[in-house]
């Protein structure tokens, strides 16, 4: 049985190109064609196919707002994010949101044939130049999250991270529904159990940490 594919782009010429590479080969079967998001997650939701081919960039809906919505939907098809760049902040949604694959528009045809078919078996695709760094990030914070987790409390995490984004006691309170005293209060305890010297100190551990 053939490979369902929806194939997603807002390029007509890159479309064609997907469109012509997979009728050429015998196990795929190409669903449909959508020039945006929205028009993609109809197609998804008509067709439920296999795979979903997604460019990262469209009108409307971006591909990151469709894969959410397709996790969010629950649906089983599996989705591969076609880009021609990708922002570490964008690598790290995508891996978030459990993107099956992440392939580069310069690749070569068969590899992307290639990665379909691991996609489809169950496996992953992962292109290193753009999730690299990404994944250097998600698990330098995973470490830093787990030794600070042993010190701190939940809520004294918490305020780590609004200090380390610039918030000052004020707004920390106010985003936290506390008074600004108790802020400083568990500011105290923090710099403490860290064994630092104030606001500056503390954003740098985090920023070193991978927290922020």
């Amino acid at each position: 049985m053939p490979i369902g594919l929806v194939l997603a782009d807002d390029h007509p010429i890159i479309l064609d190109g997907l469109d012509h590479l997979f009728r050429q080969e015998e196990d795929f079967k190409v669903l449909a064609r959508c020039r945006d998001g929205e028009e993609t997650l109809q197609a998804v939701r008509k067709h439920r196919p296999d795979v979903l081919i997604l460019d990262l960039r469209m009108p409307g809906k971006d591909g990151l707002a469709v894969l959410r919505e397709v996790r969010k939907e629950k649906r089983p098809t599996r989705v591969v994010l076609l880009t021609a760049e990708m922002s570490d902040a964008e690598a790290l949604e995508a891996i978030r949101l459990r993107v099956n694959g992440v392939v580069l528009k310069e690749m070569a045809p068969q590899l992307l044939v290639k990665c379909i078919h691991k996609v489809h078996a169950g496996g992953q695709w992962w292109e290193k130049r753009s999730l690299g760094r990404a994944m250097e990030t998600m698990l330098r914070r995973e470490a830093g999250e787990r030794e600070i987790a042993g010190v701190l409390t939940p809520r004294e995490l918490q305020i780590v991270r609004l200090v380390a984004s610039g918030l000052h006691n004020k707004e920390i309170a106010d985003k936290l529904t506390i008074s600004e005293g108790t802020v400083k209060i568990h500011l105290h305890h923090i710099y403490e159990k860290l064994h630092v010297d104030g606001r500056l100190e503390l954003t740098l551990y985090a920023q070193d940490k991978g927290l922020v």
